[in-house]
């Protein structure tokens, strides 16, 4: 059949096959699966499932990577710029999924593909040209240990400046298992590994150039949609300071709560907050805005260091993550210090808030004694030494010393330290957790909890415990505390619509920005985009379903991997060590989680003793097979 806003083409492709020449085979989209599942993530995982052995080694020949488009990509739909990459993650054991912005994902549409399955190992370092036509396996050796910046610039000069090149960079080469794949420079699909798993196929780069038509099934309806879209976001509140600031924002915001990162969350005020803040990196060093592909808002920027020891250091960004996570995590008041490291991580191809927590929990070591300055190769690891953290980070994407004892992941280091620092690591499922402390956000506290891809706040942005709108807290989820964010009571029904939010942003590859955050697409009008966009019939309850069913999905899949209610937690700190004083309201908070799980769960309609779906929720879903497939691994399915 036809399609529009979808491309209708799947391409599988085998590096190891052809005698290292590589195979590539083109598949239609099934429109069935478009329908339950929608695309980007929703498809990725539905497909992730049906390929893999699920006790496969993640860094093998036999582990698939996915990456995903959503039907709204390359259309005008505001934000509709990204991409997701998926797969099996080495970092954690369970899911991998990962999801960038800039322009990759539109140029993989414009080629003419919603999905790429990239299976089995070249025999040599290859990256991969797709374009209309197919794609090509082809040689890579001169970009062997190049970083993330160079490696881009290689292929552009190779295949254009029209192309989009998805990279990892020397981390990844090493097997470093938070290393991620970046777009347009710094655009990272970080989270879970993602790039190692690349790597491990031999994979240096993937490049695309297209130029086919993409079409929409209504165009005149789906102009007054978006246009109307565009009214309500020019419209919102929130508008204004999201161009000026994006997620810069949340470092004034959040140390104003008491409850930012700072010295790896042993307070949730930073001194030194003012100094390295969102407002004071668009006051001394932003050049002008920038937007991903057809977005309303421009909310990320360029900027010049234009003075001092970094002078010349020039980049897009940061993202709110990567701004404290070289800066209050490690207790550092130099911002353009804490740039540069974040361009030593960015450069290396890593993840920033898992590079951030690997270097910090080894600060916290050395200030508690835990480990010498002997162990770590000599560097003094107190609080605020930028050039100790530099170092560290260089090491860390080389596997070299110390570093190489953090470069499977906070978790995996922990166990190798011993000596009580588990306690200290703070992961959840074996992923990192962000740049905020849970015990002054209890929403985001229980997404950290249960998310499916570990310690993670982009599976949930619970952003509504912000509100503080007692009325629509009632009205939506039943209890007028779910509008406060130190409150508990209502946050797992929070939670479980933020999620099912979230779900539909990755799988439309929409930013979080409106969908999320600003809620300005409720699933009705969702289902009224979809529709004029790709034809299909959709109604507001179906797209809620899809994306009730991806959230069920991937908790199957975590649940065959071992994962059960005990899982869902926190590290110790923040259920046990209540936030200290000079905290404002936050001070003396801690995350109970048991009750938010009990709520959670039952709007889920998972067991509540394990956290397990029941075998009603998996057929109101369609996935009963997975009733059986869990069973067979011991999993107890309750039926009700």
């Amino acid at each position: 059949m036809g399609f529009f806003g979808y491309a209708g083409r799947i391409l599988d492709v085998d590096l190891g096959a052809g005698g290292g020449a590589g195979r590539a085979l083109i598949e239609a989209l099934d429109a069935g699966d478009a329908m339950q599942y929608v695309g980007g993530r929703g498809l990725n995982v539905a497909r992730l499932v049906r390929e893999i052995d699920l006790d496969v080694d993640p860094l093998s020949p036999e582990n698939v990577l996915i990456i995903g488009t959503g039907p709204l990509d390359g259309t005008l739909f505001p934000g509709a710029a990204r991409v997701n990459f998926t797969s099996k993650s080495p970092q954690t054991g369970i899911l991998g999924d990962s999801n960038a912005g800039g322009f990759f994902g539109p140029e993989l549409k414009f080629a003419g593909y919603d999905q790429v399955i990239i299976r089995g190992r070249a025999d040599r370092l290859s990256y991969l040209f797709i374009s209309d036509d197919g794609a090509e396996v082809l040689p890579a050796g001169d970009l062997a240990g190049l970083d993330v910046w160079e490696t881009q610039e290689a292929m552009l000069a190779r295949h254009g400046r029209r192309a989009q090149v998805a990279c990892v960079g020397p981390s990844a080469e090493r097997a470093v298992r938070f290393s991620g794949i970046f777009c347009n420079l710094v655009r990272a699909a970080a989270r879970t590994g993602m790039g190692a798993v690349m790597a491990s196929k031999g994979l240096k780069a993937i490049v695309v150039r297209g130029t086919k038509p993409l079409e929409v099934a209504h165009p005149d309806e789906f102009l007054d949609l978006i246009r109307a879209l565009d009214g309500r976001i020019l419209n919102h509140p929130e508008y204004r300071i999201r161009v000026a600031l994006g997620t810069t924002r949340l470092v004034s915001a959040l140390n104003a709560a008491g409850c930012l990162a700072t010295r790896h969350f042993q307070t949730g005020r930073f001194e030194h907050a003012d100094e390295v803040s969102g407002e004071r990196l668009a006051a001394r060093l932003r050049v002008k805005g920038k937007a991903c592909f057809s977005c309303t808002i421009p909310c990320s920027r360029f900027f010049e260091v234009k003075s001092g020891p970094y002078a010349g250091l020039k980049s897009e960004g940061p993202e709110f993550e990567g701004l404290a996570a070289f800066t209050s995590r490690v207790g550092a008041s130099d911002l353009e210090a804490g740039l540069a490291t974040l361009d030593i991580c960015n450069r290396a191809g890593m993840d920033a808030i898992s590079t951030a927590e690997c270097v910090s929990f080894a600060m916290e070591c050395f200030e508690r004694g835990i480990i010498s300055r002997e162990e770590a190769d000599g560097l003094d690891l107190t609080w605020g030494n930028i050039g100790a953290v530099q170092t560290l980070v260089r090491k860390i994407a080389a596997r070299e010393g110390f570093g190489d004892m953090l470069a499977d992941g906070v978790r995996e280091a922990a166990r190798k330290i011993g000596r009580g620092s588990d306690d200290l690591a703070m992961h959840v499922k074996g992923l990192e957790i962000f740049m905020a402390d849970p015990r002054g956000i209890k929403g985001y506290a229980l997404g950290n909890a249960v998310a499916s891809r570990g310690g993670d706040h982009l599976r949930s942005e619970p952003s509504f415990e912000f509100t503080q709108d007692a009325e629509a807290a009632v009205r939506r989820f039943g209890a007028r505390e779910a509008a406060f964010r130190l409150e508990q009571k209502g946050k797992g029904r929070v939670v479980k619509h933020f999620e099912e939010l979230c779900a539909l942003a990755d799988s439309l590859d929409a930013c979080k920005n409106t969908i999320v955050n600003m809620e300005v697409l409720p699933f009705d009008d969702a289902a009224a985009m979809l529709g004029a966009a790709t034809g299909f019939d959709f109604d507001g309850a179906e797209v809620q379903a899809a994306c009730e069913r991806i959230v069920n999905l991937e908790r199957c899949f975590i649940t065959a991997l071992g994962v059960r209610r005990a899982d869902d937690t926190l590290p110790r700190r923040f259920r046990v060590e209540p936030m200290p004083a000079g905290c404002g309201s936050t001070s003396g908070s801690t995350v109970a989680l048991d009750e938010m799980l009990d709520e959670y769960y039952e709007a889920r309609g998972w067991d509540v003793g394990t956290g397990v779906p029941t075998a009603s929720t998996l057929r109101r879903l369609g996935l009963d097979e997975w009733a059986s497939r869990l069973a067979e691994r011991g999993v107890p399915i309750v039926d009700r």
